[in-house]
């Protein structure tokens, strides 16, 4: 295969593992634990969408035409925008019920790490009692690769999913840089007593991040439905990765995650293409390993 074209199947899966990254990093940088039950947010944020738009396929009582050139009607946006307000509430509803609680007691690191382990096997069970095993498909309608310069190939779909993850990348960016909220979240990862003293209501920061995560997980966790399918163990699968880029770009940077996400897409492209799919999983754990030997804080982070 020329290497454009696994460039390009590289960026396809970079674009999804950096978005699901960007949360990870900022829940990272502000609440200062690694939460392994965000791939579950991401699951569940695919679930989501896949039931909203069911609902509104059987409320309009007709077979709905996908929206020419892509595969899809226009009940999965509306679903997936429902479904990412719904995933932020269960974001908020598990910082509630564990997270939040934990803090509340002055749980070490280590006590939150191992409830977000708990919290990933009980989303992820709930996933399959409600859904099952069984992948599940938006839909099944059938794209031809449209040509592309350098000989390369690819789907309407998947190309409105690297738009649209640009447009959303640029978005939490400007939002982190331009706005209030934004500016309150970076103090808090700065130095959380420092921005409490200086007035910061850092209770409300926090559940802005698990909005923010949640909601970005959803829009991952939908689009990598879209393109390929959905599964109870999707998230999981892509929580090494997701970590691999949120190391790698600096903890807390939002550019970071992305470039990071890219890098371990295309790192993964070429994995299969030279040494065999069965590699992939391996890309994101030696990526973490030689980062953390020769650029600890990422290519984007502040060394402590």
């Amino acid at each position: 295969m020329m290497i454009p074209q696994i460039l390009l199947e590289g960026a396809l899966t970079g674009a999804l593992i950096g978005l699901g990254a960007i949360g990870l990093t900022l829940t990272y940088s502000i609440l200062r634990f690694a939460n392994f039950a965000h791939g579950e947010l991401l699951t569940w944020g695919a679930y989501l969408s896949l039931s909203v738009a069911g609902l509104i396929g059987a409320a309009t009582g007709a077979s709905l035409p996908p929206i020419d050139p892509f595969s899809f009607t226009w009940a999965l946006p509306v679903a997936g925008l429902i479904a990412m307000l719904l995933t932020a509430a269960l974001a908020l509803a598990v910082d509630a019920a564990l997270f939040g609680r934990l803090r509340g007691r002055g749980a070490s690191t280590i006590i939150v790490v191992m409830a977000s382990f708990g919290a990933s096997m009980a989303l992820r069970s709930g996933l399959e009692f409600l859904y099952t095993s069984k992948p599940a498909y938006y839909t099944t309608e059938l794209q031809i690769a449209m040509r592309l310069p350098a000989g390369m190939r690819a789907t309407p779909d998947q190309l409105l999913m690297l738009g649209l993850t640009a447009l959303v990348v640029l978005a939490v960016h400007l939002m982190l840089t331009r706005t209030g909220i934004g500016r309150a979240m970076r103090a808090v990862s700065e130095n959380p007593a420092l921005a409490g003293l200086t007035g910061i209501d850092t209770r409300k920061v926090i559940r802005v991040v698990w909005i923010l995560g949640g909601a970005l997980a959803c829009a991952a966790g939908t689009m990598s439905g879209l393109l390929v399918q959905i599964r109870p163990y999707m998230g999981f699968d892509l929580l090494l990765p997701l970590f691999a880029a949120a190391i790698l770009g600096g903890i807390g940077s939002v550019p970071g995650a992305m470039l990071g996400g890219l890098i371990v897409g295309i790192c993964e492209a070429f994995a299969v293409h030279l040494i065999g799919a069965e590699w992939r999983a391996a890309v994101g754990f030696v990526l973490i390993i030689l980062v953390l030997l020769a650029r600890p804080s990422g290519l984007f982070g502040r060394a402590a």
